[in-house]
């Protein structure tokens, strides 16, 4: 049986990519029985007659998915923030890294609009990405309208499957746009009422950028902890986690407990406060979680 990749899902049809070719594929009754729900991204098993009449038979064990966007088998996510229009939240920055984190995904930080940064705002903005720098995360700060940054992105997408995620309105679809002309996806200004991004990309795609293929995704504005329990989330921190070596309790949770390295350093001005406060927020939402039975 012949085996591909789905790489579009659209009003139930599954387009697997094999090779050079698209097969347009529904899915079998047997998925919706077992409920299993194809995903881009996931390897399948699929029977065809012709490109346009095909069926998906198996889908492939996933070695990771993401619930918002609905992807799979993800090998790196690029989270676009913009650095103004909307302004740069590295509170929302930090959930997507967590979340990025928690499914074993590397992360890239792209930092678009920089053409429109006033320069007051120019110091606070330098100072982030030289605080994401030092945790070892790859930082690229980019103008789709200048152009800057923007070749310093493909050599991260060859040979990769990349998601493009953010917020609403801050530039994913531009940026790819920016790198391959060709593609001339949707964009739409910042709606001044709401202060956010209108809606452009309505579904996943999987599209071919260099020698990779990049998911532009649905944009999205929060993130939930739905499935991660506390103790988790220190792997999420790199640098919580490399203090937490050092701290009085295994499994200390770097909120109350006395002797905490990860305080410690927080105090010492060795770890940004923000980054702190963060983590404390996030551990107090996955506190009063309700459990779910």
């Amino acid at each position: 049986m012949p085996e591909g990749k789905i790489i579009k899902a659209l009003s139930g049809f599954y387009y697997v990519l094999d090779g050079e070719e698209v097969i347009q594929c529904r899915g079998r009754g047997v998925f919706r029985k077992n409920k299993v729900t194809p995903l881009v991204g996931d390897y399948v098993v699929y029977q065809a007659e012709n490109k346009t009449d095909g069926y998906v038979l198996e889908v492939k064990p996933r070695k990771n998915e993401l619930v918002r966007p609905p992807i799979a088998n993800v090998d790196q996510a690029i989270l676009v923030f913009s650095a103004v229009e909307p302004d740069f939240s590295p509170a929302l920055l930090d959930r997507f890294l967590v979340l990025i984190e928690d499914n074993e995904i590397d992360p890239i930080i792209v930092v678009s609009k920089i053409d429109l940064v006033p320069q007051e705002k120019r110091a606070q903005l330098d100072e982030y990405v030289s605080n994401y720098k030092k945790l070892g995360y790859p930082v690229m700060v980019t103008s789709s309208v200048t152009e800057v940054g923007i070749e310093d992105l493909l050599p991260f997408v060859d040979g990769k499957t990349s998601v493009f995620a953010g917020q609403s309105g801050v530039g994913k679809s531009s940026i790819l746009n920016a790198i391959n002309p060709k593609l001339d996806l949707k964009t739409n200004d910042i709606s001044s009422h709401l202060g956010r991004g209108k809606h452009t990309t309505r579904h996943v795609e999987l599209i071919h950028i260099g020698s990779g293929l990049v998911a532009d995704t649905p944009g999205f504005s929060s993130l939930d902890f739905i499935e991660m329990e506390a103790e988790r989330l220190t792997y999420c921190f790199p640098e919580f986690y490399e203090l937490s070596e050092n701290c009085k309790f295994r499994g200390c949770l770097h909120d109350k407990e006395p002797r905490c390295a990860v305080k410690a350093a927080v105090e010492a001005g060795e770890v940004p406060v923000y980054r702190y406060e963060h983590y404390k927020q996030f551990l107090e939402e996955i506190r009063e979680r309700k459990p779910r039975y």
